[in-house]
């Protein structure tokens, strides 16, 4: 199969993600990250478009597990002609590949797919959380993805604010950011 009938097929997932041309941007992860108070529940209250996340409500909740590799549980809520949402949970696993960097986690939510980078560039572990991964293909270009996450379901604009402009000066175009609704009542 040649590059470009493969470029071709990606079409369709294009329209929900931001490509760009070139390599990733490395940016700089959290100092002295500690896994274990980041656990527990994250409202995600901004993200870069991503075709598996088109739901509202989004959630993530990691828990450590016994061999060190955190469960991983997002779930959405799907709303389908104004009847009332369901809550989709789908689970998977992150680890720390090296421990000299623990900020930089990888995780996959399938057996067949591989580990994808889960970079925590900045959190408090108390309020919030600026997570990014970014996905090289053909060494032509990449796919960025990009979260603000926050303790609660609402996050003070100032730290919003905070968080962009950090992604910013890390070379992360968040032109095409989006707020996510969090007043669903399922």
């Amino acid at each position: 199969m040649s590059a470009v009938y493969l470029l071709v097929l990606l079409i369709p997932v294009a329209s929900a993600q931001t490509f760009h041309w070139g390599r990733c941007p490395t940016p700089k992860v959290q100092s002295n990250f500690s896994l274990q108070p980041y656990m527990g529940k994250w409202y995600e209250i901004e993200k870069l478009p991503a075709h598996f996340e088109i739901g509202e409500c989004i959630q993530a909740n990691y828990s450590m597990r016994e061999n060190e590799t955190v469960q991983v549980l997002n779930s959405q809520v799907f709303t389908l002609r104004n009847k009332n949402g369901s809550r989709w949970f789908i689970e998977g696993t992150a680890k720390v590949v090296d421990p000299q960097e623990p900020a930089k986690l990888r995780v996959k939510f399938a057996s067949f797919l591989p580990y994808s980078p889960y970079w925590v560039l900045s959190t408090d572990y108390n309020s919030y959380s600026i997570v990014y991964s970014c996905t090289n293909i053909f060494k032509i270009f990449h796919v960025n993805f990009a979260w603000i996450l926050s303790r609660s379901p609402t996050l003070p604009a100032v730290m919003v604010d905070y968080a962009k402009k950090l992604l910013i000066e890390e070379g992360i175009d968040i032109s095409k950011m989006t707020h996510t609704d969090q007043s669903c009542r399922v």
